[in-house]
């Protein structure tokens, strides 16, 4: 067996030869898939745990319940991300984290998230069995709140440390029922960045999911890996106006949601302007709200995302002067605020060449992509070295009861993240 030396410790140690041939217990891992899906199961076929719901609370338990009963160390911290560790026989060891998340929108699907929960259960323990021992400790971990029903991304946030006085306060909205959701898991909002990790013991973090996106569907290819993922800002576009009987002359009239009309028809044609950018806009709050009275405000909110940062900067200054240009043809005012911004992240290089290898050991076919969906793993890229690895989505639709992946691609996916993290242990 070849010798591999610790650089950070100067230990050398023993590691086996890794056989191509070693694969996931797929027929274990889907039990574990069918037991997860059934935490919040929706009568659509699909499953709604939101952060911190009785679901997701179930969930929770779920796993550290198969953490516990498989033996492994289990690991939880001030934001809530459980943790379950197969240590290295070096104590000092780093430590390379692999997961996802457990948490879902309201109406979602079983794939999102919970398919890299699985697999890096699963991984550890295809690694104990087959008596292979790491130069690293390999720890599986479910983080808090990917999907934002409190705060997007929550837990990898918290885990790098990248939580600010906003994400928890109420300077700027009421995070009252937050502070309330988190004290049902023992967690204070006072307490938050104490669950930041020191980068210098981590290996780096690995994620397996779903694309969310059709392309690897369409193009019959097993594996993506991801180069970077999309950057994103939010917006809460308010057009002011004035409450006046309906009755009053149209040429009086200043209709906030004609305001709002007007600049959600032009900003969906960003992206012409900006090409490979996206834009949605999710929700028009309107006030006072009552048919016989012309609204006095309409706020929009929306999105808009981009892979390239000069692009995205570009979108950004695209709707303002589109807001600006809409409020000044109806006489209205206006304030643009942006709510939210998540830079273009870059996954690791070496990283990206090792799922590449593994892809081709195991003769699977992958293409390098974008991600147009935010993950952990975008928070954690700025932080400790970090890979995406994508299996098809059928039709592209996630988050919907229809998301679904053939179980043969969960364990393609399953496998290249099993040797994927067996050659990290060769480097």
């Amino acid at each position: 067996m070849p010798i591999v030396a610790d650089n950070h410790s100067g230990i050398e140690k023993s590691v086996p030869m890794i056989p191509s041939t070693l694969k996931v217990n797929s027929n274990r891992m889907l039990a574990h898939f069918e037991e997860l899906s059934m935490i919040g199961a929706t009568a659509l076929g699909g499953v709604a745990r939101p952060a911190l719901s009785n679901e997701d609370l179930r969930a929770r338990t779920w796993l550290v319940e198969r953490l516990e009963g498989y033996g492994f160390e289990l690991r939880d911290d001030a934001v809530g991300n459980i943790g379950g560790i197969l240590r290295s026989t070096t104590p000092q060891a780093k430590t390379l984290l692999v997961g996802s998340h457990l948490d879902t929108t309201l109406n979602g699907g079983k794939y999102d998230g919970s398919i890299g929960i699985i697999a890096g259960l699963e991984c550890m323990l295809t690694v104990r069995e087959a008596g292979i021992a790491l130069p690293f400790h390999l720890e599986v971990i479910d983080f808090t709140d990917e999907e934002g029903s409190w705060q997007s991304l929550f837990g990898s946030m918290g885990l790098t440390g990248r939580l600010s006085d906003e994400h928890i306060n109420d300077s700027k909205q009421d995070n009252a029922a937050f502070r309330a959701a988190l004290l049902r898991l023992g967690l204070y909002a006072s307490e938050v960045r104490e669950a930041r990790r020191d980068p210098t013991t981590l290996r780096g973090y690995l994620e397996l999911h779903i694309e969310q996106g059709d392309l690897l569907d369409r193009t019959r290819t097993q594996i993506g890996i991801v180069t970077r993922v999309i950057g994103r800002s939010n917006f809460r576009v308010t057009f002011q106006g004035e409450a006046v009987h309906a009755a009053t002359n149209c040429s009086r009239k200043r209709d906030a949601l004609q305001g709002a009309t007007c600049f959600m028809t032009k900003v969906y044609n960003l992206p012409t302007q900006c090409v490979g950018g996206m834009v949605n806009c999710g929700n028009v709050d309107v006030q006072p709200g009552i048919t016989t009275i012309v609204p006095a405000t309409a706020t929009v909110h929306m999105e808009v995302r981009h892979p390239d940062p000069d692009q995205l900067a570009m979108m950004e200054q695209l709707v303002h002067d589109t807001a600006e240009q809409c409020a000044g043809a109806h006489g209205l005012s206006v304030q643009v605020r942006r709510t939210l911004h998540r830079e273009v992240a870059h996954m690791d290089e070496r990283l990206m060449q090792v799922v590449a290898e593994v892809c081709e050991q195991q003769q699977l076919s992958y293409t390098h992509m974008f991600s147009n969906a935010g993950h952990d793993a975008q928070i954690m890229a700025g932080f400790t070295p970090s890979a995406l690895i994508f299996i098809p989505c059928k039709d592209g639709i996630s988050m919907n009861p229809k998301e679904y992946t053939d179980w043969e691609n969960v364990e393609n996916g399953a496998n290249v993240l099993l040797h994927t993290i067996l050659r990290l242990a060769m480097d």
